[in-house]
Parts: C-alpha cells; sequence; structure tokens
C-alpha cells in the first residue's frame, strides 16, 4: 500500500517539475524538457499528457504552453496539497493509535 502511493506521490512530483518547466519556457517540447529538468523522454511525454488530460497545458506545434487559467489552476493544485497534507498527517496519528494498542494488547 505505501509503495503504491510512495510511487503515485513521484508521478505527481514529476508531473509538477514537469508542469513548472512548461511554465518557465514555454513553448517548449519534449527534448528540452528532458533536458532542462534530467527526466528522461518517454516519462516527460507521459507527464505531457497527463497535464494535458487535467487542462493545464496546451500542445502547440512550438512545443508545450501553459493554459490561459494556469495561475488560478495553480492556486487550486496547491490548496489540495495542503488538504491531502493535513489528511496524510491525520492518517498517521490514527496509524500511531492502531500501532499503540496492538503493542498494548501484545
Amino acid at each position: 500500500m505505501i509503495e503504491r502511493l510512495t510511487d503515485q506521490v513521484s508521478k505527481e512530483a514529476r508531473d509538477l517539475q514537469i508542469l513548472q518547466a512548461v511554465i518557465d519556457h514555454h513553448p517548449i517540447g519534449i527534448v528540452r524538457i528532458s533536458k532542462e529538468t534530467g527526466i528522461p523522454e518517454h516519462k516527460v511525454r507521459y507527464s505531457l499528457r497527463m497535464l494535458e488530460n487535467d487542462g493545464l497545458i496546451d500542445p502547440t506545434q512550438q512545443g508545450a504552453v501553459p493554459a490561459d487559467d494556469i495561475e488560478g489552476r495553480v492556486a487550486e493544485i496547491n490548496a489540495g496539497l495542503d488538504e491531502l497534507a493535513d489528511r496524510v498527517r491525520a492518517l498517521a496519528s490514527e496509524a500511531d493509535e492502531v500501532e499503540a494498542t496492538a503493542e498494548h494488547e501484545a
């Protein structure tokens, strides 16, 4: 369970790194993103597809560009990440309680 979650968080972190490269250097293509970020081209391609599906970037013949409403979308992402962090802290607290109960019963 934790490994699957860790993998997903790594993918999301990569997507954010690529989104930042698009915001900073648009229009930008796969090869340049790979060089700027050190992320292999096949992973850049996948992340660009995910970012496009999420409406965060738009493809052009010159390369990827941020969506018109990117500032608002980034604010939504940040708010969502803050909420998720709160939920993870609460989950960790519950896990500590479960561990304490298990140790007490053992």
